[in-house]
């Protein structure tokens, strides 16, 4: 069929035939007849053309056996002329789910946004993800982490930084406007410590430039675990911190910040007041989430000094449900899938220098996406 994406989608039930290889007599079958999009002539009611769906279903009966051909062919026509007179089910779903309720600029490329999921903010907890889809035309799936949650509201929080297309096309999305797919809460949650019967203690979270809004929801879940905890931010300048008076309002005298220039806080590297720390002996746990690179140096900090250090990873990821292999890196010389067995880690464990080859592995595509127009959108 000439199409390249279903707009509206509806079934037939039919009875199979045991006269057709494949087609077992009295079971029960479903016929999926699809309205689909079309380059030209589209319907102004579905974005689809009668003649690229009457050729799609053509096609479709011609492989039901004989004698069935004759009803399903009456009730797929029904089911196509319904398709015409009303918007896709599809396009109906869109309008109505994952809608942008509030959006700010952070700083000069990163964005907040909250969107409606009811479902993934009553569902979430600390430590978990999703994955979206800005656009259905040829869009990219990329992975963001859940910020902050309002299951009243049935909104979440999500904090992003633009540095490729698909974060770009999702900064122009307006209040209003609708994402076309968002999957989760994906992947394990974080082990609180305090829970499941463990003795609370003195945790220390270190969140590098965008890294800080993820570590949000795990900060708020070790202090009403009864945690002490001690929060460093690390940032090149003053104004890339985020979530900064969130953070102090976990962290209140425990927090640090450190910059590259030392426009804010203490100047220098986040790994330097982690050190200090771990020196007093007074540390239990390490969190570190932010650049790869920065996750290493905390765990190569920490190691000497013996104290559990967990990295959140973030690799490249494409379905988020193990499918793909994209994310798999190597932790204690085994190989782990991200998105479902991640993505938080043992730090001292993590292969860093494989898992940065990998990251870097797409960069001249990636940079290449943020000029190219797919050749296809220009017929």
């Amino acid at each position: 069929a000439p199409a390249f994406q279903a707009g509206y989608e509806g079934s037939i039930p039919f009875a199979r035939s045991r006269n057709k290889p494949g087609w077992r007599n009295g079971s029960r079958g479903r016929l999926k007849i699809c309205c689909t999009r079309v380059r030209a002539g589209s319907s102004p009611a579905s974005g689809t053309t009668f003649q690229g769906v009457k050729t799609c279903i053509t096609q479709l009966l011609e492989r039901c056996p004989s004698g069935l051909k004759y009803r399903l062919g009456k009730a797929a026509w029904a089911q196509v002329h319904r398709g015409f007179e009303s918007p896709p089910l599809r396009q109906k779903a869109s309008q109505r789910m994952n809608k942008i309720v509030e959006k700010k600029q952070l700083s000069g490329n990163v964005y907040e946004m909250k969107i409606e999921a009811p479902l993934i903010a009553r569902s979430r907890k600390a430590g978990q993800f999703i994955i979206l889809m800005v656009t259905e035309e040829f869009g990219e799936r990329i992975p963001l982490t859940i910020a902050d949650a309002d299951p009243e509201k049935g909104t979440i929080t999500l904090i992003f930084q633009t540095v490729g297309a698909t974060t770009m096309k999702l900064s122009q999305k307006e209040v209003g406007e609708s994402i076309s797919a968002v999957l989760g809460p994906l992947g394990r949650p974080t082990e609180i410590r305090g829970e499941n019967g463990e003795k609370p203690g003195h945790v220390v979270c270190v969140g590098g430039g965008i890294g800080v809004a993820p570590m949000h929801p795990i900060a708020q879940a070790l202090k009403a675990a009864g945690n002490k905890v001690t929060i460093i931010m690390g940032a090149r300048n003053e104004s890339l911190f985020v979530m900064k008076d969130e953070m102090a309002a976990i962290a209140g005298e425990n927090l640090i910040l450190m910059t590259d220039d030392g426009s804010s806080g203490r100047k220098g590297l986040v790994t330097e007041p982690l050190k200090e720390l771990c020196e007093a002996g007074a540390v239990d746990e390490v969190i570190a989430i932010g650049p790869p690179i920065m996750m290493k140096f905390c765990a190569l900090a920490t190691k000497p000094y013996g104290v559990k250090t967990i990295a959140s990873l973030n690799t490249i990821m494409i379905d988020g449900t193990g499918m793909c292999g994209g994310c798999r890196v190597s932790v204690g010389g085994e190989t782990k899938f991200v998105c479902v067995d991640g993505p938080e880690f043992d730090a001292h464990q993590v292969d860093w220098d494989l898992m940065l080859k990998r990251m870097g592995a797409f960069k001249p595509q990636e940079m290449a996406a943020k000029e190219h127009q797919c050749n296809l959108m220009k017929v």
